[in-house]
């Protein structure tokens, strides 16, 4: 069987940990990896988990925390915060919530500290515009929606902190598994909006992460 190659080096070159994909792989070859973090003390972050795979994994590591709503588990410490810098984190409705905590822990586990703002969407506008001075301390602002995704486009117009566009993939029909969502965002009238793929809630964080590195 084909070794895991694992980019150990990566935080010390960019600042950022490697994320184990575990949607596609098996618990074994999840297990396999983990080992491997374990015998070089590092901090691990799996995505994209089952609840089976998930609680099968807290079995052979009982050290390991498994967060259901986001699908992720962790494995080792997580980084103090020493920063005042916070992302803010908002989505339009409550069905973005997984995606969002995907981007949550990953910005936590590397000390990054974070507030999540839940269902502040444009389909009722006064619910961001009461938000909005609290959302204007942040550094950096992710925002997550699915639908039209239209959110990250209000929010770029109305303050001047970097906004990441998170499309998900929610929405009836025609949203296209988010694929309208993030067509919006990129297709957007408000200058220097990011976008990072569909349901990349780690992407987003990473994203988050080099902003604040700059």
């Amino acid at each position: 069987m084909n070794q895991s190659i694992i980019d150990f080096q990566r935080h010390n070159r960019l600042g950022v940990i490697e994320a184990i994909w575990g949607e596609h792989k098996t618990i074994q070859q999840i297990s396999e990896i983990l080992k491997k973090y374990q015998l070089e003390s590092e901090t691990a972050l799996v995505t994209r988990l089952s609840k089976e795979k998930g609680e099968k994994l807290l079995v052979e590591f009982p050290s390991a925390e498994f967060h259901e709503i986001s699908g992720c588990l962790t494995l080792g410490e997580f980084k103090e915060c020493t920063s005042s810098e916070e992302v803010i984190i908002l989505t339009g409705g409550t069905s973005d919530v997984g995606v969002a905590s995907e981007a949550e822990i990953a910005l936590n586990l590397h000390g990054i500290k974070t507030k999540l703002l839940i269902d502040v969407g444009v389909a009722g506008l006064h619910r961001l515009l009461d938000r909005l001075e609290e959302i204007k301390l942040a550094k950096v602002v992710i925002a997550c929606a699915g639908m039209e995704g239209a959110l990250p486009t209000v929010l770029a117009g109305l303050i001047p902190q970097p906004i990441i566009g998170l499309p998900v993939s929610v929405g009836y029909g025609i949203s296209g598994g988010g694929k309208t969502a993030m067509e919006g965002m990129l297709a957007s009238c408000a200058p220097g909006l990011l976008v990072v793929n569909i349901d990349n809630g780690y992407g987003a964080a990473m994203a988050a992460i080099r902003i604040l590195l700059a």
